[in-house]
Parts: structure tokens; C-alpha cells; sequence
């Protein structure tokens, strides 16, 4: 019974059931759906709090030393999506080279990553937009102005559904068009960012760096435990391998570029602010406006709103997105069911799972309050992170799986296993409920494996 388990999938099948898909996608929108997912409210916010709590003006370090961890798990994720070039991430890897069982695994915590992470985030677009629109003197009544909690006068967060809606709706226009959109969102949103920097840099204080590690190099390490998420998001490019000219050129560029891109703008941004405002003082709900403000620039501060605005859509978009491409995946191998893999003749997505998908996040998004769950999504990552890591030991090993002219993780063996052990050590870092929580999620899709999945799987038809 538990080699069947271990029963892999048939990168053939994989790749004449994806054939379907049209294939749109260059670099440069791999590199926008990576940018619009790791770099949203994160960047206005994290390396203010952390420097101020944690690093001080050490949180350059942080955020460096976070990128090089990432950068590890973002090679072995280049190389998996070059040499199969199939929808799905890390499920489909996980399917391919290490077994069914570990491939659901995977998948299961992906769709609590991505799922909760954009209905988190939709209610925090929801919170900016009321508070955007407050200073036009409009507001959103209490009632449809968060989850359902009638002990606190609210029922439903209707902007935060309004908002997954009508991604989804973009979305199912086909992804020419949705490209389109996101790119120039992401341009805008980088825009601003770089507006910040020009401006900050003028009010820069040297001394406003000293001390540079307050907290010594045990608050870099603590600084850059707490950053590493905000680079999370990046594994989402490789869902998109199905619909990419030129897989194994373009996906390893997608996934190193969005780091790169998003490693610079985080350390420039702790630069400047970190420069701006002494860090002691840094510890506030939005510390790139404050910092705005105390230089007296409170007409840059607005922009920031909006910058914080159009990068929570981005990332709504890559998630949605990419969760669509996940729950086909799965649908596609028969381990849910089969009605969700139907790519669309006139768009040639997959409609059927983008709907599902919409549908249960706006959901979640509208009604259910999150704040106690949503660092899940790190467990879901981090799973997925260490599983590709050791994959790529498997994946050499595959005889019938060509990989020529592909990217390649350097210094193999050793680079993949530091990458997994990484991610393991960054996973004993979560708190015990976090664990407790994750438990149960994956005790509910062991059952629905064993009682559904195990038996529709698509390989008992070979």
C-alpha cells in the first residue's frame, strides 16, 4: 500500500494535458506576476517595524541575508520549472519525482498558502481603500465593512469581495489581457516606490545610522527570520509553466529576476528610511509615510496610499492566478474532481478552477476573520521550499527527464541540501499553534486523499 503511495506521474501525460494552454507568457511577465506578488504593503511597513523592534538600521543586513536563503530555495525552483515545464509548482514536481502522496502534500499546503494569503490581503485593501476614501470625505458603513461578527456590528467586507471578484473576472478574460493590466500596475506601483526613494534620499541623516546594529548581529538574524516572508510569493511564477514562449529560458529568468528586483527595492527602501527617521521611532502602522511626513513631503505620503493599494492587487493577482493553475493541476490528476481541469476553448484557461477558486476566497475574504491564520501561509511556503530543495537530488537522478540547455543549480549536491536544511530551520522558528493549525489542515486533506483522491487518481487508469 505505501509504494502506491509513492506511485509517480507521467511527465508525457503532463505535458499532453497542458498542450491546451496558450503559451503568452514571455520574461517580463514572469517578472511582473513575481514583483506583484513579493513586493505589496509589505515594503511600506516591514522595514520600518523590524528596524525599530529587531535590527535597527541593521535591517539592510536582514533583508540581504534573507535573499541569499531565498535565493537558494528560487535556484532549485528555476531548475525544476526548466526541466518540466508543466502547470502546477511544486505539486507537479512533487507528483513527478517523489511520489502521489508527497506531491498532495504539497499541493494541500499550497492551496492553504495561496487561498488564505489573498483573502488576508483582500481584507487589508478593503481597510486602505475605506481609509483612502475617508479623506475625500466618503466612508463605507460598518455593517459591510468587515467579517461576520454581529457582536461588533459587522457582516460581510463587501469591497473585500468586490475586489476578488472582479481580479477573478480580469482574470478570466484570458491572460493576454491580464498581463496587459498587471503590468502596468506593477510599472506603477515600482514608480512609486522609486518616487520614495528620490525623495527620502534628500532627507537623509547619516547620523540617523548610527548605531548600526544596536541589537548586535543577533537582531540581523532575528531581523531577517521575520523578513524572510516578505519575500515570499516568488514560487508562484513557476504555476505559470504551461503558458510560457520558452520554458526553460524564461522561467529561470522570471524566478531569479523577481528576486533580484525585489532584494534591491527592499534594502533601498530600509536604506532611506532607515536614513530619514532615527529607527527607534520607526515603530508605527505605516512607517514610509510617517517618515514622509516628518520631512514635511505629506503630498508624497499620499501617493505612498496608493502605491500600498495597487501593490496589494498585484499580489491578488499572481495568487488568484496561481491558485487557479494549482487547483486544475490537481483536477487534472484526478485527485479532485476532473470538472476542474477544463481549460476553456475561447480563452484556454481553466475556467472551471479560477471560478472555484474566486468563489471560495471571496468568500473567505468577505466573512471569515483571518487574523489568527494567517501565518499559515509561512507553514504552506516553507513546505514547499524544503520539498523542492531535496527534489532536485531525485530529479538528477531521472534518466528520462532532459533537462539540456536548462538551468542548473550550481554546486549540486551540496547548494539543494543547504536550501532544504534552510527551510527546515526556518520552520522550527513557527509557533506551536501555527503547527496545531497546519495539523488539522493536513489531517483533512489526508482524509480526502484517502477516501477521494487515492481512488479517481489518474494513474489507476495507465
Amino acid at each position: 500500500m505505501f509504494t502506491k503511495f509513492l506511485r509517480k506521474e507521467s511527465l508525457d501525460r503532463y505535458l499532453e494535458s497542458d498542450r491546451h494552454f496558450a503559451k503568452t507568457l514571455s520574461a517580463f511577465d514572469l517578472i511582473a506576476l513575481g514583483v506583484g506578488a513579493v513586493i505589496g504593503t509589505g515594503i511600506f511597513i516591514l522595514p520600518g517595524t523590524v528596524a525599530a523592534t529587531t535590527s535597527g538600521p541593521g535591517i539592510i543586513l536582514s533583508f540581504l541575508f534573507s535573499a541569499i536563503v531565498c535565493a537558494l530555495a528560487a535556484m532549485c525552483y528555476a531548475e525544476f520549472s526548466s526541466a518540466l515545464p508543466v502547470a502546477g509548482s511544486a505539486y507537479s514536481y512533487g507528483n513527478l519525482v517523489m511520489g502521489e502522496i508527497v506531491g498532495w502534500i504539497i499541493g494541500w499546503a499550497l492551496i492553504l498558502e495561496y487561498m488564505l494569503a489573498v483573502a488576508a490581503v483582500s481584507t487589508g485593501w478593503a481597510a486602505y481603500f475605506n481609509s483612502f476614501i475617508q479623506g475625500f470625505g466618503l466612508s463605507i458603513p460598518k455593517a459591510i465593512s468587515g467579517p461576520f461578527d454581529p457582536a461588533h456590528g459587522t457582516y460581510i467586507n463587501l469591497v473585500a469581495i468586490i475586489i476578488i471578484l472582479a481580479i477573478g473576472a480580469m482574470l478570466s478574460r484570458g491572460m493576454s489581457t491580464s498581463m496587459r493590466i498587471n503590468n502596468w500596475a506593477v510599472i506603477i506601483k515600482v514608480a512609486i516606490i522609486f518616487i520614495f526613494i528620490l525623495v527620502g534620499i534628500f532627507f537623509v541623516k547619516p547620523q540617523n545610522w548610527h548605531p548600526f546594529l544596536p541589537y548586535k548581529m543577533n537582531g540581523v538574524f532575528q531581523g531577517a527570520a521575520v523578513v524572510f516572508f516578505a519575500y515570499l510569493g516568488f514560487d508562484a511564477v513557476s504555476s505559470s509553466a504551461a503558458e510560457v514562449k520558452n520554458p526553460k529560458k524564461n522561467m529561470p529568468i522570471g524566478i531569479i529576476g523577481t528576486l533580484l528586483i525585489a532584494t534591491i527595492l527592499y534594502i533601498a527602501v530600509s536604506i532611506v528610511l532607515t536614513g530619514m527617521v532615527k529607527y527607534t521611532d520607526l515603530d508605527v502602522a505605516n512607517p514610509v509615510s510617517f517618515a514622509l511626513q516628518v520631512a514635511n513631503q505629506s503630498w508624497a505620503a499620499g501617493i505612498i496610499s496608493i502605491g500600498a493599494l495597487i501593490g496589494m492587487f498585484t499580489m491578488m493577482v499572481t495568487m488568484i492566478y496561481s491558485s487557479s493553475r494549482l487547483v486544475y493541476s490537481i483536477g487534472r490528476d484526478g485527485l479532485l474532481p476532473t470538472f476542474l481541469s477544463k481549460i476553456s476553448d475561447k480563452n484556454k484557461i481553466p475556467q472551471n478552477a479560477l471560478i472555484a477558486v474566486t468563489i471560495i476566497i471571496a468568500f473567505m475574504g468577505g466573512f471569515v476573520p483571518l487574523d489568527e491564520l494567517t501565518s499559515l501561509v509561512n507553514i504552506g511556503t516553507l513546505l514547499a521550499f524544503t520539498f523542492v530543495s531535496f527534489g532536485i537530488i531525485p530529479l538528477r537522478r531521472r534518466k528520462d527527464i532532459k533537462n539540456e540547455g536548462g538551468f542548473r543549480v550550481p554546486w549540486y549536491p551540496a547548494l539543494p541540501i543547504i536550501s532544504g536544511i534552510a527551510c527546515l530551520a526556518m520552520l522550527t522558528r513557527l509557533q506551536l499553534q501555527t503547527w496545531l493549525a497546519a495539523g488539522i489542515w493536513f489531517l483533512v486533506g489526508l482524509i480526502i486523499y484517502l477516501t477521494y483522491g487515492f481512488k479517481h487518481s489518474k494513474i489507476n487508469t495507465k
